[in-house]
């Protein structure tokens, strides 16, 4: 949201702003009533609202704590002729993001508002956070693993030490730093996720660090970096292991000093800041090609914490794929599906190198595809023909040749149909059988198209 409210008595005022503001980008309306105003913040959404304090009918104060009761994420700059330290005061403990005296600067409005909206975004995407964290944000499973990481997250959580997440890609390292999140003195600050691997080299230090207008080419205005952010709060540093080696210089300093310097400035900010990172490097042997500090590892690595991979773990699909199944026959307003044991046996024997997020992946597309209230190994086969853990699935799970055989049969049948687009005489001139013999074999084995 972009969208900014002036609430100011002088007219000329209002609309000097609003100018400004939408030159820059921004959506802007006023109004000149405090009560007026007050009903068009209470019935529309605002990331950010600009309020003089001296005005008839309701004074800026009780407009900024109604507004506050209604909306607690939107940001208000207050803006006021009678600038001095009581008024100020009383409008940072009423919530105020910020205060600006008149007549006003343009160049510190744009900065102010910039801010302001960027924090509101921030707060709207904690409190979504929190809503996720407290619907789907436990760590499932039964394994001695996954028993032993909860048990380190109840130890950790509380305290402000530095965490370190390794594992292989989707086996959880972010549901692990956000329960540390959840269970921390933190909890109510802000929570600031940055994914180290997402962000190009030349980006990375002003993303973390935020930059100084005209610091370099395209910086045409001043940013916030994610330390600032996050300042009381948790910042998550993914995939670390891709940062370049400048940038862990200056994390590094930043760990030390407890301040940051934007780029291009020469200013130094404190921030009070927890540090939790995750990869699924070994930092070790990329400390050893020089790829990553060896200091900056060893500030890090003050708790590690390991997730093994999911096919380390089977023990753990029965309870994932139960809640999976859940939250997306319910995302998708579909009846309550429920996996048999010889299904999971199949599930349990693949490989996963995708870990819990492929396991999610499949078992969204075997809710979709199939379209059953049970589902059995018979169904799924198709999902896995041709890699040895299904081989291997065939055979453990069949009690005899003869049911080995009709196992087999179904699943090539099967491909056969789906890789045709279910034409039943390609498919049956393919096999080298008769159509009738086709329908009977898809009878014979509950084989129907895909829905």
């Amino acid at each position: 949201m972009k969208s900014i409210l002036i609430i100011d008595d002088e007219k000329d005022i209002c609309e000097s702003i609003k100018m400004i503001l939408e030159y820059e980008g921004y959506n802007a309306s006023y109004s000149t009533s405090p009560v007026e105003g007050l009903q068009n913040f209470l019935t529309n959404q605002y990331s950010a609202l600009l309020l003089d304090i001296q005005m008839p009918e309701m004074n800026g104060f009780e407009v900024l704590k109604k507004a506050k009761e209604k909306n607690p994420s939107v940001s208000v700059i207050i803006i006021s002729a009678h600038g001095n330290v009581e008024n100020a005061v009383k409008a940072t403990r009423l919530g105020a993001f910020d205060f600006i005296e008149k007549p006003i600067d343009r160049d510190k409005l744009l900065i102010s508002v910039r801010n302001a909206v960027e924090q509101a975004k921030l707060i709207t995407e904690n409190i979504e956070i929190k809503k996720s964290l407290s619907i789907d944000g436990d760590i499932l499973g039964k394994s001695k693993a996954i028993q032993n990481i909860q048990q380190l997250i109840d130890k950790v959580a509380p305290l402000d030490t530095r965490v370190l997440i390794t594992g292989e890609n989707g086996t959880g390292k972010e549901l692990v730093a956000r329960a540390i999140y959840k269970r921390s003195q933190r909890k109510d600050k802000p929570f600031i996720e940055v994914n180290c691997a997402a962000i190009p080299n030349e980006l990375i230090e002003s993303e973390l660090f935020g930059h100084e207008k005209g610091s370099f080419t395209g910086a045409v205005q001043q940013r916030i970096g994610k330390f600032e952010l996050a300042n009381k709060g948790i910042i998550f540093l993914d995939e670390i292991g891709d940062m370049s080696l400048q940038a862990q210089a200056k994390v590094l300093r930043a760990i030390e000093d407890g301040r940051i310097e934007r780029v291009g400035g020469g200013k130094k900010i404190e921030v009070d800041v927890r540090l939790i990172a995750a990869t699924n490097k070994n930092l070790q042997a990329e400390i050893e090609k020089e790829n990553f500090r060896e200091d900056l590892f060893h500030r890090l690595n003050v708790i590690p914490i390991h997730i093994p991979p999911l096919r380390e773990r089977v023990e753990d699909i029965p309870i994932l794929v139960e809640h999976f199944s859940s939250d997306i026959t319910a995302k998708h307003k579909k009846r309550p599906t429920k996996f048999s044991n010889d299904a999971i046996r199949v599930l349990q024997n693949q490989h996963w190198s995708g870990n819990v997020r492929e396991l999610r992946n499949i078992v969204e597309r075997i809710i979709i595809i199939v379209d059953k209230i049970e589902i059995t190994a018979n169904d799924i086969d198709f999902l896995f023909m041709g890699t040895q853990s299904s081989v291997d699935n065939l055979i453990d799970t069949s009690n005899s040749f003869q049911e080995f055989k009709e196992r087999a049969e179904r699943a090539f049948i099967l491909k056969q149909l789906r890789d045709n687009d279910w034409n039943i005489s390609k498919t049956a001139e393919i096999l080298d059988i008769q159509r009738s013999h086709l329908y009977n074999k898809m009878k014979k084995y509950e084989i129907e198209k895909d829905k």
